[in-house]
């Protein structure tokens, strides 16, 4: 069964300053979705679904959707504030939408195959693609437990020079499997090397090296009762919380130690770039033009035909 793309596109885009997943980087008005969604089907993903929001679901079919009406299926997911396990129900002050796990949670029910989760405003690169279609091809014995995976790039080549990011920072085991993935706040380059704050504010060193997730994981449908799992637990201490939000690494990393699951670490060999800060877009823009330049892609890259 062929795979599945579901694209998070329901992000506020609060640092950057607008909506960045149909903004332009592209010479023809392409979005970074654009080149995630060619690398996808040249790898032999055969649907891409939207994570989105209803309030400009309108703008984000005519600008994105689309584009795609003749080279793919398009489907709609939609990440509503409300949209909670049984049991739950949306503080009437809630504004923020409740994180990366609810986004791909919301896509339970129009996902049946196997897929890849990833964001709209990163760039991934071509064989990250290839590597998670392959592994996602391989079957699971019936009687093991569900096997995903995670791309994983060098923390160093992830950060931004405009301001500290969020990453999630793998350990592996001796096999290429995860151990743990912790969501690291205020990660920034220093010098030749970086560094981020721990619970304490204290500084701890990176080398530079350590595998990184991106966002870009490969899941089957028995992931769905697992993330609504954890998601009703965080909102048993977190639904009153105007800002709490559950990220996707942090219920990997919880899946991953409570024996649940197993997840492969997939290390990429080409450069990941996004935009967290208006004053990265300059040079996400750069490195696609390079890339056409190269013949990495056509230009324009999708014809309305």
């Amino acid at each position: 069964m062929k795979p599945t793309l579901l694209i998070l596109a329901a992000g506020m885009g609060s640092r950057y300053g607008g909506l960045k997943q149909i903004d332009p980087f592209g010479p023809h008005g392409e979005t970074l979705m654009d080149y995630a969604i060619y690398d996808a089907l040249a790898a032999g993903f055969a649907r891409v679904v939207f994570v989105i929001r209803r309030d400009f679901e309108a703008e984000f079919r005519q600008v994105v959707g689309s584009k795609y009406e003749n080279h793919v299926a398009v489907d709609y997911a939609f990440q509503g504030l409300d949209d909670l396990p049984s049991g739950f129900s949306c503080p009437a002050d809630r504004r923020k939408p409740w994180g990366t796990t609810q986004a791909i949670w919301c896509a339970r029910g129009c996902v049946d195959e196997p897929f890849v989760s990833l964001n709209a405003d990163d760039y991934y690169g071509k064989s990250a693609f290839v590597s998670a279609a392959q592994f996602l091809a391989q079957p699971t014995p019936p009687e093991s437990s569900p096997c995903y995976c995670v791309v994983g790039y060098p923390v160093l080549q992830t950060l931004s020079e405009h301001g500290p990011v969020a990453r999630g920072i793998c350990e592996l085991d001796d096999q290429g499997y995860l151990r743990t993935l912790v969501e690291r706040k205020r990660v920034e380059k220093v010098g030749d090397t970086g560094r981020f704050l721990d619970e304490q504010g204290g500084a701890i060193a990176l080398r530079g090296d350590e595998a990184v997730s991106m966002n870009m994981m490969g899941f089957t449908p028995a992931v769905f009762p697992q993330l609504e799992r954890h998601f009703a637990r965080f909102l048993e201490q977190h639904v009153r919380t105007a800002d709490s939000e559950l990220v996707i690494p942090t219920v990997v990393d919880q899946i991953v130690r409570e024996g649940s699951a197993r997840m492969r670490v997939l290390t990429s060999r080409d450069s990941w770039f996004g935009v967290t800060y208006a004053k990265d877009k300059p040079e996400a823009v750069e490195s696609i033009r390079r890339m056409i330049d190269r013949k990495e892609y056509p230009s324009p890259i999708w014809s309305r035909s």
